[in-house]
């Protein structure tokens, strides 16, 4: 099992930035693709960006050039880089991991949330 903790929501203005991190523990070795999601009131959840082990990463259009998803092996935690944020951007995110036992592409994968595990989410609030 895989344990996952978000920190680093918050309140910023439009055009600011914020970085998210998200630690891992448990049984890390296990684990083969990450991403962040999020979901504002009243909306679906959306795939932001995902990474796999290989350092490949795909992102959802609307934060292209604009977010950067990253991941430190050696502390074992996952960093999502959101620059020019946007009131659109207010949302809860979500960090998420996969053994990637299930045979899906990244961008499929983060498109339709194939992902084992889940965090309990951290606010992100952008005013403009």
């Amino acid at each position: 099992h895989v344990q996952l903790v978000e920190s680093g929501g918050g309140s910023v203005q439009g055009g600011g930035s914020l970085r998210l991190s998200c630690a891992a523990s448990g049984n890390t070795n296990s684990i083969y693709f990450m991403g962040w999601f999020r979901q504002a009131p009243g909306k679906e959840r959306e795939g932001v960006a995902a990474f796999d082990r290989d350092g490949s990463t795909s992102y959802v259009d609307s934060v292209k050039g604009r977010f950067t998803i990253s991941k430190d092996n050696a502390k074992n935690t996952l960093y999502l880089q959101m620059n020019s944020l946007q009131p659109e951007d207010t949302a809860v995110y979500y960090c998420a991991a996969d053994p990637g036992i299930v045979r899906v592409g990244l961008a499929t994968r983060l498109r339709d949330a194939v992902f084992r595990y889940w965090g309990q989410g951290t606010q992100v609030t952008v005013s403009s």
